[in-house]
């Protein structure tokens, strides 16, 4: 027998990760702007993990706001399906 069901919704899986809040949200890209600026300033690259979208999209503002703030374009690319890197341009 076939039954139809209305108005079902996912329940998030308990003990996993909720979303940050704005404020919350602001301070991690905050952080990640100053060590991940630091470590590329340093070496020209590095590699961060990120496993969900909502990572991935983080790390590729924080890049986009590298290039702005240095005035150079800081490349991203995702290495597998749990890190991405982020590089100058030559390495």
């Amino acid at each position: 027998m076939t039954r139809d069901l209305y108005n079902v919704r996912l329940q998030p899986a308990e003990g996993g990760p909720t979303p940050l809040t704005e404020e919350e949200e602001r301070r991690v890209r905050a952080v990640l702007f100053n060590d991940l600026g630091n470590v590329i300033a340093e070496r020209g690259w590095v590699r961060f993990p990120a496993y969900s979208p909502e990572e991935r999209r983080r790390l590729v503002d924080v890049a986009h706001r590298l290039s702005a703030h240095w005035g150079q374009q800081v490349f991203v690319e995702a290495e597998d399906e749990c890190a991405m890197r982020l590089c100058l341009a030559g390495h």
